[in-house]
This record gives structure tokens, C-alpha cells and sequence, in this order.
């Protein structure tokens, strides 16, 4: 919830939004990819936030549209939740991590064809990724939102260069 929270207070820093006008903030930067963000979840989180004093209702509108303000307590908050990611180191939970513990179930065939499938799937993401460098901007998104992007970019890199070494090493019978 930590991350839902900073990026629901930071997307009403500037203005009041109703719940769909955070979700479209998000979705126009592009938060689906980097953020472990259920867009269901803001509505719970917007209402929640009110409840504890980060924000404040201005206008309950028909159909739901609540528009919502942050509180000076929410601008608070906001700020310490910022900082402290900016600080705290997070493992990062793939579930590929998890198959790679039971690789030695897999046959030697299995895992150069799964290693092999792999490498063409993370190619295919950098590359749809280093495409996407610059487009968010023109729906109005900030320009560094683009350094998720290449955040994510590199991680991916990182794997694939993993997973080509790998492939070397299953083929010496190093692996597993």
C-alpha cells in the first residue's frame, strides 16, 4: 500500500482529482509497468487516506465522483513516504526465481528451451520498452517518468545477460 499511497498523494499535489482522474494520471505515466499499482485499489486508498486526514473531501459529485484534496497532514506524508523509498533497498520478488530453484526437476532439453524462450521474450521487452522512451510525454506525462522506463530496461539487460551466460553453462553441464 506504501507505493499506492505515494503515488495517489503525489498525483493530487497540484489539483483535486476524483478517483478516474488519478487512474488516468497513472495510466499516462505509465505506472502499470513500474509500480505494483491495482488500479481498483485507488478508490479503497482515496477513501482510506480521508479517513485518516491526508485528504479531504471538496465535492462529493453523483455516480461516485468524489473529488478528493490533500490535507497538509497528506503533503507530510507524502514527503517522508518519498524519501524513505528513495532510501530503503526492497528485494525484487520474480517468480523466475522461483522456477530457478527447482531448475534440476527440468531435463537438460527443458531448460536450454526455456532458457532459450526466455532470451527472446526479454529482447522483445527491451526493445518495446526503448521504444516507448519519450512517448508518455505527449499525453502529458514529466519527462522523467522515462527513467522507469530505463530502470526497468536495465533490469531486464541485466537478465538477459543472465540468461545467455546460463545457457552456456547448461550446455557444459554446469548447470544445474
Amino acid at each position: 500500500m506504501s507505493s499506492t499511497r505515494v503515488l495517489i498523494l503525489g498525483c493530487l499535489l497540484d489539483k483535486p482529482l476524483n478517483g478516474y482522474q488519478v487512474r488516468r494520471h497513472l495510466e499516462v505515466m505509465g505506472a502499470e509497468h513500474w509500480a505494483n499499482v491495482a488500479f481498483g485499489s485507488i478508490y479503497h486508498g482515496l477513501g482510506k487516506m480521508a479517513e485518516e486526514g491526508l485528504l479531504e473531501v471538496v465535492e462529493s459529485g453523483k455516480g461516485g465522483k468524489t473529488v478528493y484534496e490533500v490535507t497538509e497532514a497528506g503533503r507530510l506524508e507524502f514527503r517522508r513516504l518519498l524519501l524513505q523509498n528513495w532510501y530503503d533497498v526492497k528485494p525484487i520478488v520474480d517468480p523466475f526465481q522461483v522456477a530457478l530453484t527447482f531448475m534440476d526437476r527440468l531435463t537438460k532439453q527443458e531448460i536450454l528451451d526455456s532458457l532459450h524462450g526466455r532470451i527472446r521474450q526479454l529482447k522483445m521487452s527491451i526493445e518495446a520498452m526503448e521504444s516507448a522512451y519519450g512517448v508518455k510525454q505527449r499525453y502529458g506525462a514529466p519527462r522523467h517518468v522515462d527513467e522507469n522506463l530505463r530502470l526497468s530496461t536495465d533490469m531486464l539487460a541485466a537478465q538477459l545477460a543472465w540468461a545467455e551466460k546460463a545457457v552456456t553453462r547448461v550446455e557444459a553441464d554446469e548447470l544445474p
